[in-house]
C-alpha cells in the first residue's frame, strides 16, 4: 500500500495556541484524511517545539521555570488537536520525548563533515530564531530591532548545498507549493548563501537544549534540532521501523509562509549532507489576520475555544478549507466562520436532503426511491474525486471546496427543473434519486473536511456508504424521520 507522511510545523511554547496555528494543523488533518479516503496509508505528526530561546525568555518573563512554561503550553497544544476535530497518529514534544534527542545526535554526526566551529557577530532576532541582515532596522516577521550577537558557534556549509538544493527544486524533486513560495525560495538560493551558526552558547541558553555532541558548552540550534523531529517521530536514531516505512513515497511539511527558508533551504540542506531523502513537498499557507494584523502569541492572539464553542469545530474546519485560501492571507471573525457554515453546508447541503426526504416520505414511503439518472448531474458527480484530488495536491483546499459546492448547487437546480411536488407519484419518486446520490457523493467528498457533518448525511441517506461512484446509494433503505438536517449556527450570542 502506497504511504503517506504528512506533518505540521512545531510551534514554539512560549503561549498557550492561537487560531492561526488550529489552522495549520486543520489544513494538515484536512490532507491526512483526503489520503486516507484513497486508499493510503497514512501517518500525520505534530508536536512542540520546545527548546527555543524564547521560551527561556517567556518563562523569565512569567517568573517560571522553563521546564514548568515548556510542560504547561505544551499540554495545551495538545489538547488542540481534538478539540478542532483533528486526529494526529503522533505528537511529539522536542524536551520530552525520548525519541528526539537520539535522532538530533544522530543527524548532526551524519552532517559532520559540514561542520565546524568559529567565532562570528551578527544581528539575531530572537522571536523568529534567525540571524538578520545587518541593514535591517527591523524584523521583518516581529517589528523588533535584532540583538547584537558574538560568540564562537559550530557553523554548517549551507554554502556547499545551495546549487543542489536549488537544483531539487527546479526539477521538481521538491516541490514547493504555492508558486510564491517556491519563487521565494529559488530567490534565496539565487543571492549570497553563508554559511549558518548551528549553535548557541549553552550559558546564553540558560543550559535550555541539547548539547552538541562532544562539546558541552554549546547548545544545538533550534531550527536544527526542531527539523530534526520529523526524522525522531518516525525513530531515527533508535527503533527506526516507522523510518523505513513511511519516509517514502509522499513526505509533506504543512508549514507557515514566515518559516518557508528553514524548511525549503535549510531543512534539504541538512538532509543531504546526512545522505538522507528529500521531503517531496513543502506545502506553504498564509496568515490568519484580524483587521489584516496577523495572529500571533506575543500580539495579536485569537484563543481557540471561543470559536469552538460558539461553532463548533466543523464550522471552523469549513471556514479554514473554503475561504482561507493557502496562497494568502485571510481574516478571520466569528462572524465569518458562522455565514460561511450556515451558507454552504447547511444551505445547500443540509437544505437538499431535507428537501428530498421530505418529498420521498410522501412520494416513496420515505425511502430511497428506485435507481434513476440524470447524466448531467451523474457526469459532474463522477468528475468531482479528481477535481479534488487535483486541489488538495495543489494544496488549494478552498479549490475543494468550492467543486463540492458546485455538485450541490447543480443538485439543487435539478431538484428545481423537476418540480417533483407538481409530478405523478412514480415520476417525482424518480426525480428525486439522483440529487440524493449527488447529496451523498458530495458528503463523502466532504468527509475529510466536516467529518461530523459527512457522517450526519450518511446517517440521514440510511446509513448510506460514502465511497464514491455513481450508483452507490441503496435502492429502498429507509430515510429517518426528521426535519432539520444540519443545525445552523444562530446569529445571536
Amino acid at each position: 500500500m502506497t504511504t503517506s507522511f504528512i506533518t505540521t510545523a512545531i510551534p514554539y511554547v512560549n503561549a498557550r495556541p492561537h487560531l492561526g496555528f488550529a489552522y495549520e494543523l486543520v489544513l494538515a488533518d484536512i490532507l491526512a484524511r483526503h489520503r486516507r479516503r484513497r486508499g493510503r496509508e497514512v501517518r500525520f505528526t505534530t508536536g512542540t517545539d520546545d527548546h527555543s530561546l524564547k521560551n527561556v525568555r517567556a518563562a523569565a518573563r512569567a517568573g517560571t521555570t522553563t521546564r514548568e512554561l515548556v510542560d504547561r503550553n505544551a499540554a495545551a497544544f495538545r489538547a488542540l488537536a481534538p478539540l478542532v476535530g483533528a486526529a494526529p497518529d503522533d505528537f511529539l514534544a522536542t524536551s520530552r520525548d525520548p525519541r528526539h534527542r537520539p535522532a538530533v545526535e544522530q543527524l548532526w554526526r551524519a552532517c559532520g563533515r559540514d561542520l565546524y566551529k568559529r567565532a562570528w557577530h551578527g544581528r539575531y532576532c530572537a522571536g523568529c530564531e534567525a540571524f538578520v541582515d545587518d541593514d535591517v532596522a527591523l524584523c521583518p516577521e516581529h517589528g523588533t530591532p535584532p540583538e547584537p550577537v558574538s560568540e564562537d558557534n559550530w557553523f554548517f556549509r549551507l554554502s556547499r548545498w545551495r546549487d543542489p538544493v536549488r537544483d531539487a527544486i527546479r526539477s521538481g524533486r521538491l516541490a514547493i507549493v504555492p508558486d510564491a513560495a517556491r519563487a521565494e525560495t529559488l530567490a534565496f538560493l539565487d543571492g549570497e548563501v553563508r554559511d549558518l551558526s548551528v549553535s548557541r552558547v549553552a550559558a546564553r541558553a540558560a543550559g535550555w537544549g541539547i548539547p552538541v555532541p562532544g562539546d558541552p558548552s554549546q547548545v544545538i540550534y533550534v531550527w536544527f534540532d526542531a527539523l530534526a523531529s520529523y526524522l525522531s517521530a518516525l525513530g531515527l536514531g533508535g527503533d527506526d521501523a516507522l523510518y523505513a516505512r513511511y519516509w517514502r513515497p509522499e513526505r509533506t511539511h504543512v508549514i507557515g509562509k514566515g518559516i518557508t527558508r528553514f524548511h525549503a533551504a535549510y531543512w534539504p540542506a541538512f538532509l543531504l549532507s546526512a545522505g538522507l531523502d528529500l521531503p517531496d513537498r513543502i506545502a506553504v499557507h498564509g496568515y490568519l489576520t484580524v483587521e489584516g494584523e496577523k495572529i500571533r502569541k506575543s500580539g495579536r492572539a485569537l484563543e481557540v475555544e471561543p470559536f469552538v464553542a460558539r461553532c463548533g469545530a466543523d464550522a471552523l474546519r469549513w471556514y479554514f478549507a473554503r475561504c482561507c485560501r493557502t496562497r494568502a492571507d485571510t481574516d478571520v471573525a466569528l462572524a465569518a466562520v458562522r455565514d460561511a457554515y450556515n451558507r454552504e453546508p447547511c444551505d445547500r447541503l443540509g437544505n437538499l436532503v431535507q428537501r428530498c426526504a421530505g418529498l420521498a416520505a410522501r412520494v416513496a414511503d420515505g425511502r430511497v426511491p428506485p435507481a434513476s439518472d440524470d447524466p448531467a448531474l451523474r457526469a459532474l458527480a463522477e468528475a468531482l474525486p479528481a477535481r479534488v484530488d487535483a486541489a488538495f495536491d495543489a494544496f488549494a483546499p478552498d479549490d475543494a471546496a468550492g467543486a463540492i459546492v458546485a455538485l450541490l448547487d447543480a443538485a439543487n437546480r435539478a431538484i428545481e427543473r423537476a418540480a417533483p411536488w407538481r409530478l405523478p407519484r412514480d415520476a417525482a419518486a424518480a426525480a428525486l434519486y439522483p440529487p440524493l446520490e449527488a447529496a451523498r457523493i458530495a458528503a463523502g467528498e466532504l468527509a475529510p473536511i466536516v467529518p461530523g457533518v459527512a457522517a450526519t448525511i450518511a446517517a440521514r441517506l440510511g446509513g448510506a456508504s460514502l465511497e464514491p461512484g455513481w450508483g452507490r446509494l441503496v435502492s429502498g433503505a429507509a430515510l429517518p424521520a426528521g426535519s432539520i438536517v444540519l443545525d445552523k449556527i444562530a446569529t445571536t450570542p
